[in-house]
């Protein structure tokens, strides 16, 4: 058959038409490169700087103070808290206030004499193996005592405590990530292409007629959903303990609450999804549009603190941010669910306001 120029410049001119009413997809041509070039390129940043520290400067001496003083001055960290003893370094740690600990003895004076002794305790969180790394950096530094011409090297000065996953495995830090990120991408997209393929398929119309609430109609499209979110867990907590050996240090049950919250927090989100796609296309747009800010600036791929703040500010108001933290802090340092309230309440929030847009939105385009 011969091409016809007429008939295929007809079909060029509808498209693109149809793309210039189609402001959604329009937006996503544009937004979605955007979006990619700004996180790849600000916000992704593996060279950690001003990982959070306490200090228990037991010596309070002058030399002590400058050691506290040349670790701030190579920006890997920095102190945010003073506390006295080892015990309040390590419960710090364990609620994930800070990333390392930095202990300093009473003798630490006579220990910088002694070259089989270490004068300084480095408490490091080592989850994630990429924090691990940067920290061990400090053992790298030189540290000039001013009593003295001689210099020694922080490794010879430091014991370096690793917590939390002292083989240095990756897997025990990735693993507990991927059933956020796994919910993430799952209940978001099921949700929201769930509803519009109804509103395709005209059984929303054949819904309005019955007494059914708009209310009711939504907590009964997601609970089945909650269901499969926590199959999927279960599914991803088995194989991650019977394949990487990923430890659960905290409650079982709390694992399963914070799942059941964020689950409920992600099918909110993909109801308002559905409120606003038109087609089932349009739905995979956008939850792909709220996937990769999620995955990149949580904290699953890289480290929080080596992002920009206003990153990190953006990253807060992700559920998924949320999440990591609550379960690695259960499953890798038995952290309780009363110690991390904050995220808690956040994962909350966003459920409520989500599910609670939702049905308001949902009123309106039914009327």
């Amino acid at each position: 058959m011969k091409l016809s120029t007429t008939r295929l410049l007809a079909i060029l001119v509808k498209e693109l038409q149809q793309l210039r009413r189609d402001r959604l997809t329009f937006g996503m041509i544009v937004g979605i490169p955007l979006l990619q070039i700004l996180l790849f390129g600000y916000a992704i940043n593996t060279d950690v700087r001003h990982l959070s520290a306490a200090v228990a400067d037991q010596a309070g001496t002058q030399l002590s103070r400058q050691l506290i003083a040349d670790m701030e001055a190579t920006q890997v960290i920095e102190v945010i808290r003073q506390v006295v003893t080892a015990a309040e370094l390590k419960a710090l740690l364990d609620r994930g206030e800070i990333n390392i600990g930095i202990l300093i003895p009473p003798d630490f004076e006579r220990r910088l004499q002694q070259q089989e002794r270490r004068a300084a305790q480095l408490m490091i969180d080592g989850g994630d193996p990429i924090i691990l790394a940067t920290a061990r950096s400090l053992t790298n530094m030189s540290f000039n005592q001013r009593s003295g011409s001689r210099s020694n090297k922080a490794a010879e000065m430091f014991e370096v405590r690793n917590y939390y996953n002292p083989e240095r495995r990756s897997s025990v830090f990735v693993v507990p990530g991927l059933i956020g990120v796994i919910l993430t991408m799952t209940m978001v997209l099921f949700t929201a292409v769930a509803i519009v393929r109804e509103r395709e398929r005209g059984n929303l119309e054949l819904l309005i007629n019955t007494p059914v609430t708009t209310a009711e109609l939504m907590i009964g499209k997601i609970i089945p959903y909650i269901v499969i979110g926590l199959i999927q867990v279960s599914l991803i907590m088995l194989l991650g303990m019977l394949l990487f050996r990923v430890p659960v240090n905290g409650q079982i049950l709390d694992v399963y609450l914070v799942s059941l919250v964020f689950i409920a927090a992600n099918l909110g989100l993909g109801l308002v999804i559905s409120t606003v796609a038109k087609n089932q296309f349009q739905a995979m747009q956008l939850t792909f549009f709220f996937f990769l800010p999620s995955i990149l600036l949580s904290g699953f791929m890289f480290p929080f603190e080596g992002m920009p703040k206003a990153a990190q500010y953006i990253a807060e108001l992700l559920p998924l941010t949320h999440f990591l933290r609550l379960i690695r802090g259960i499953m890798l340092r038995g952290v309780e669910l009363s110690q991390m309230a904050n995220d808690i309440y956040a994962l909350l929030v966003f459920m409520l306001l989500t599910i609670g847009f939702a049905i308001l939105r949902f009123k309106k385009r039914l009327d």
